[in-house]
């Protein structure tokens, strides 16, 4: 009789396990919203901007649906549940926009998506208060 061995977890099943890093997402967002947060800076680069920009990204795309995954085991009517999915949809169309001359160009819109990313994380940690 053959043994089914346990295969190891995939990178993603392993992702999805541990929590959020949120301490190192609020460095990134401290970094473009205040560089006076992280000692002897100055306000990035604009090669760094571009990085900046990116982590954001990623950390919005890994945080995104663990709100989502939080808020959904909160009763349909729950105000903090409306409140979280309502970022997370405001979040998803700042992540679709381009940066504009308008509103402060590229490193307006990285500014933008810090403080969306905040927001998100402040979800996060209230709603994983709540549902833990």
């Amino acid at each position: 009789m053959a043994h089914a061995t346990a295969r190891p977890p995939s990178a993603e099943e392993q992702m999805s396990e541990a929590p959020p890093d949120i301490e190192t997402m609020r460095g990134v967002i401290d970094r473009l919203l205040d560089p006076d947060a992280v000692p002897e800076t100055l306000p990035p680069a604009p090669g760094e901007l571009e990085t900046l920009t990116a982590q954001i990204r990623g950390h919005l795309a890994l945080l995104l649906p663990e709100v989502e995954e939080a808020a959904g085991k909160l009763p349909r009517q729950s105000i903090p549940r409306f409140c979280a999915l309502a970022c997370v949809g405001e979040a998803r169309e700042r992540l679709r926009a381009d940066p504009t001359p308008r509103y402060g160009g590229i490193p307006g819109h990285a500014r933008r998506l810090a403080r969306t990313l905040n927001a998100v994380c402040d979800h996060w940690e209230a709603l994983t208060r709540v549902t833990r």
